[in-house]
């Protein structure tokens, strides 16, 4: 639901800032939470993001957000910025990537989607 984007939006945002990250950087995660799971909201209806601290020689911060939607056809075009969607920030996929240090997505038409994004302390 609507609500749950904005609790992990906030989740994301809280722990950002105890780890110490600058307002700006604590914006794009809070930005980067949201639009991952707008995305599960609009296009799967349910699955998950979960939020966890990166401790050891890089600290940061992990989002895995995955959903067992219809998957995602074309990723290169996702990625590629030729996409529009209707709903969401206008960040969608490609800005979620450039929001953050690490991405990875893993899509399969009828199975779902999971996104892996990392963000490092600067």
């Amino acid at each position: 639901a609507e609500h749950d984007v904005v609790r992990a939006r906030t989740l994301g945002k809280d722990m950002a800032k105890q780890l110490g990250f600058s307002d700006v950087v604590q914006t794009k995660v809070a930005t980067a939470v949201s639009e991952l799971a707008r995305n599960i909201f609009q296009y799967a209806g349910t699955g998950e993001v979960r939020i966890r601290r990166i401790e050891g020689k890089r600290r940061g911060i992990e989002i895995v957000a995955r959903d067992q939607g219809p998957g995602i056809s074309d990723p290169a075009l996702i990625l590629s910025g030729a996409y529009r969607s209707k709903w969401g920030m206008g960040a969608g996929l490609r800005g979620t990537k450039r929001l953050v240090d690490e991405f990875e997505l893993d899509t399969h038409p009828g199975l779902g989607t999971t996104v892996r994004i990392r963000k490092y302390a600067e």
